[in-house]
């Protein structure tokens, strides 16, 4: 191991133990949504303190969520319940359940708010929940345990991956018809557009890797490989991924390698990593995007991230297991 390297994993270490003993600071400005799957609950935690706020009593085993595009609603996939829950953000109540097909794990609200796009997982389709109705007015079958979702800002493409079938599969969002199903890196997990759709990452967490693709043409022009830039004791994995509005940075969940990256978009280097908790899924920022959320399920925690000075700032424990985080305007 390069000198280089042993410094940057040392200095991430000294991070996480500043972050620990760090005093819990403001401005309070976001709640941040964590689906808690063994809870059948979501925790509701203030962004900038740390503090448990408030808790949502779901269906069981939650865990994709989102919002409505003027993020007065959330959403969740109660998963054994086979359902999506929408609840009001402002008076934290729900308002709606829908069927949403068999084990509902992640989902993709499309942009202009009316439709919901969800992975079922024992059931190897995609379901075209329509919002205003409540009822699933389409299923596209795809490859065994679908897990990851995404639909492109212009409402017009849905990428799902399978996990068993190693795929991305690439879905009309207006007809329904599949286009196209790649080969990807094993268990591929969540999908994340960037330069106004036009590009579509998917992250392999078996693999440690993310397949870049051209969109319309749905053909991978790169793959990003984190078993170059980290060599750890633990499985080097990427899971679920978030970029700044502004796409100069993007932050991937590294799973059992118990840490957060941050990748160059434009290279496709590792400009750094922060310390989680073990087992991270889920990430989230804040809607200023100066902090970073990360769920580890086997440690029970809630990492907070400042991303303006690039530490660990606390660790918040939930208890049972964490799988997603989002954050919403307070």
């Amino acid at each position: 191991m390069s000198r280089g390297r042993i410094n940057f994993i040392v200095a991430a270490a000294w991070a996480l133990a500043a972050g620990s003993c760090a005093p819990r600071r403001g401005p309070s400005n976001d709640i941040v949504f964590v689906s808690n799957e063994q809870a059948n609950e979501v925790t509701l935690v203030d962004g900038a303190t740390g503090e448990i706020v408030g808790h949502l009593a779901t269906g069981p085993r939650p865990r994709g969520m989102g919002f409505s595009p003027d993020r007065r609603t959330f959403y969740v996939a109660a998963s054994n319940a086979d359902r999506i829950e929408a609840w009001d953000i402002a008076s934290r109540r729900r308002v709606a359940t829908y069927g949403s097909g068999t084990d509902p794990e992640r989902f993709a609200i499309s942009p202009d708010g009316r439709t919901a796009y969800i992975a079922n997982e024992d059931h190897s389709a995609v379901s075209f929940l329509d919002l205003p109705t409540g009822k699933i007015v389409r299923e596209v079958a795809v490859g065994p345990e679908p897990e990851g979702v995404g639909v492109s800002p212009d409402g017009k493409l849905v990428v799902a991956t399978s996990e068993t079938a190693n795929l991305a599969h690439f879905i009309d969002a207006q007809s329904g018809k599949l286009l196209a199903s790649v080969p990807v890196g094993s268990r591929p997990r969540f999908v994340l557009f960037l330069r106004g759709g036009r590009i579509v990452w998917v992250s392999s967490e078996q693999r440690g890797t993310i397949s870049v693709f051209d969109a319309a043409a749905h053909r991978i022009i790169r793959t990003i490989d984190f078993t170059q830039s980290f060599h750890i004791p633990e499985p080097v994995q990427a899971i679920e991924m978030r970029a700044t509005r502004d796409e100069r940075r993007v932050f991937v969940a590294m799973g059992r390698s118990n840490r957060v990256a941050e990748v160059d978009p434009v290279s496709g280097e590792v400009r750094r990593s922060f310390p989680t908790g073990q087992r991270t899924w889920g990430i989230g920022l804040s809607p200023d995007e100066t902090r970073l959320y990360a769920a580890s399920g086997l440690s029970g925690t809630l990492t907070i991230i400042d991303l303006t000075r690039n530490k660990v700032i606390d660790t918040v424990k939930l208890g049972g297991r964490p799988w997603g985080a989002i954050a919403a305007p307070k």
